[in-house]
């Protein structure tokens, strides 16, 4: 899709374009209505006139199921090139926490992550300081790590408000290099898919090969990508069979032919619109359908590389070439994108045949009974940043879409009054039937948890047998276990086959203990356990 410089938005759906199929079906929904005013009117059977009135009614139902209000969530997306740098203190305005309406999703994919070999040994361990900052400032606001994924330099993040954990399921995540002949991992993409209330989602973050003359190169390494990457999932193996597929990152597409004078006095009189036609990305959306796909908004902000760093000035140094000579400095070009697209109606999956073309188109058309909307609300940098030679991006979307289940997979309430004192209990129900294993565990979270592995502690769900549907099992937890000044607790379900929480209490508190009432206890006298 071309740009639209006039149009703050974007926005898309897995049933074609909102606007002319919403139209449509209006006028289609007031047409059945009339003929079912008609058929009252002429026919004078009461029988007849009754089976035609039901078949009208039915037919203007369907239709008006289509645009029955639906859930929306907002979705908060970064990307950014960090060139190696320690994070900023503060990444509050990169993720506009105070933004209305407030953010369901956040994922954040970073470049370059510095990944020297004893530096990425240690962030695979304790994590890197990139995620612990994103984690520390989502905590407190009720965002808890879903899931992330590296390759090297490549780093992506997916967080997910509290209430919504429970209906994130089948979390996969994996990699592909592409850099010094695909065994590098410096250049490539990482992806993170799941399902969000029953929809298939895929974010993928990519840094692409560098350098003004390699376009062709950069298409087809993000078509290896899309093709190669795959999942352990029957209905959706590769990206494109996610009915939604966010794609950011370092895409390394330049602005060519323009001279540097041209591109810098066009950027500082704002006249970004000069600029597109000879933006590679653009260029190539023109000649590569499997690109044409993918949507991205107006580039009303500017080129996002390269800065000198801790400033806003575009590169003012001269780089020396390996001759010692004086080099040319990096013209400004729009190389951090972010881009969506919507499965199209009736696509088939990318490993159906011809023999079950029927059936796989059947079943694209089963899914479109639920489809999801996605708009664009904005697109744009954040300047304020200068760690890095290159700007965040940041993209705002809402995607509405049906709930295709609002029930947890499994039920966890505490029971009773909970102290360090003694042995609390708890009770569990599995609600629908799923992979459940006895590996599963149920983990005591402080409120503002960071991650399904920032518990205070846990416990095995029953060890002899797996449960039945609806069946009330009640275990306890180890009192020696349980913070001793107490607070404000949530239980949750851990799934180890689906890699994810399938089940939270409500919220609850844990009185303080007697002996640290007794003894006057503090924090720092716990040395650990209250946390």
């Amino acid at each position: 899709m071309d740009f639209l410089p006039d149009s703050p938005r974007g926005r898309s759906d897995s049933t074609g374009s909102s606007t002319s199929q919403g139209s449509r079906s209006k006028t289609v929904l007031r047409q059945r209505l009339s003929q079912l005013m008609t058929c009252i009117e002429d026919l004078n059977s009461d029988d007849e006139a009754g089976e035609e009135v039901s078949r009208r009614l039915d037919e203007a139902f369907q239709l008006c199921g289509r645009f029955e209000p639906t859930d929306a969530f907002r979705l908060h997306m970064v990307t950014w090139n960090i060139a190696t740098a320690e994070p900023p203190e503060d990444v509050t305005s990169l993720l506009h926490l105070d933004a209305l309406p407030l953010t369901d999703l956040y994922a954040i994919g970073l470049q370059e992550v510095r990944a020297t070999p004893v530096k990425f040994m240690s962030d695979l361990i304790w994590e890197d300081s990139w995620s612990h900052l994103f984690m520390n400032t989502l905590a407190p606001r009720g965002f808890v790590k879903v899931t992330s994924v590296r390759m090297q330099g490549l780093l992506l993040l997916i967080f997910a408000k509290q209430m919504h954990l429970p209906y994130i399921r089948n979390i996969q995540s994996t990699y592909i290099r592409t850099g010094v002949f695909g065994y590098w991992g410096n250049k490539g993409g990482v992806s993170v898919r799941f399902s969000f209330y029953g929809h298939m989602v895929c974010f993928l973050n990519c840094h692409l090969a560098a350098h003004v003359g390699n376009a062709l190169q950069r298409v087809d390494e993000l078509e290896y990508i899309l093709e190669t990457q795959e999942f352990d999932m029957f209905d959706t193996p590769h990206v494109l069979d996610h009915k939604v597929v966010f794609c950011l990152g370092d895409l390394n597409f330049r602005i060519q032919d323009h001279g540097l004078h041209f591109l810098r006095s066009s950027i500082n009189g704002g006249r970004f619109n000069l600029l597109w036609s000879k933006d590679q990305l653009i260029m190539m959306k023109k000649k590569e359908p499997f690109l044409q796909e993918f949507e991205e908004g107006p580039l009303h902000f500017q080129p996002t590389y390269k800065f000198d760093r801790k400033s806003d000035t575009y590169d003012s140094r001269s780089p020396k070439t390996w001759l010692g000579l004086n080099g040319k400095k990096r013209k400004p070009a729009w190389t951090d994108r972010i881009l969506w697209r919507v499965k199209p109606k009736g696509l088939p999956s990318e490993d159906d045949d011809g023999e079950d073309e029927k059936a796989s188109t059947s079943t694209v058309n089963e899914e479109d009974e639920d489809p999801i909307l996605v708009t664009q609300n904005s697109y744009t940098s954040d300047m304020s940043y200068g760690v890095s030679d290159h700007k965040p991006v940041i993209a705002a979307f809402t995607m509405e879409m049906r709930k295709c289940w609002d029930t947890p997979l499994v039920s966890v309430s505490p029971l009773g009054v909970w102290s360090a004192d003694e042995n609390p209990l708890l009770t569990y129900t599995v609600l629908e039937d799923f992979m459940s294993s006895t590996w599963d565990w149920i983990a005591l979270y402080k409120v503002g948890f960071k991650s399904p592995t920032d518990y205070e502690s846990f416990v095995w769900v029953r060890e002899n047998d797996l449960p039945e549907i609806d069946e009330v099992i009640q275990i306890s937890m180890e009192k020696e276990k349980i913070p001793l000044l107490g607070g404000e607790f949530v239980l949750g379900y851990y799934s180890t086959n689906l890699q994810s929480i399938v089940g939270l209490s409500a919220d609850f508190q844990i009185k303080e203990s007697q002996r640290a009432a007794a003894e006057g206890l503090t924090p720092e006298d716990i040395n650990g356990i209250n946390k």
